[in-house]
């Protein structure tokens, strides 16, 4: 089975950017639609972005939409996730995941697997 690792998380100030990283390992990721989530303290995780095996179509949330970039590299095994103009509510740990069976949706149950999350702290 594929384990994912990501990377990239920090402190910025708000109106800045970063980009995250999960790299893949045990598997390739080409056979997996990719998604990100998130999920802050005291809150349910939730969908932030996905794209299908194929690099197209892209999904993502509306509190990201025009902001966030999702994009992946086969060769590479890494899936990517470009965030700018970034607000102190995009504060959250990042989770990057790998869906199964084509499944496309925006539900934590889709993903069967799953990093170990990066922290992503925006200041006002």
């Amino acid at each position: 089975q594929v384990q994912l690792v990501e990377s990239g998380g920090g402190l910025v100030q708000a109106g800045g950017s970063l980009r995250l990283s999960c790299a893949a390992s045990g598997g390739s990721i080409r056979i997996y639609n990719m998604g990100w989530f998130r999920q802050a303290p005291g809150k349910e995780r939730e969908f932030v972005a996905a794209i299908t095996w194929n690099f197209s179509p892209t999904y993502y949330a509306d509190s990201v939409k025009g902001r966030y970039t999702i994009s992946r590299d086969n060769a590479k095994n890494t899936v990517y996730l470009q965030m700018s103009s970034l607000k102190p509510e995009d504060t959250a740990v990042y989770y990057c995941a790998a869906a199964e069976g084509g499944y496309r949706g925006r539900s934590t149950t889709g993903y069967a697997y799953w990093g170990q999350g990066t922290q992503v702290t925006v200041s006002s």
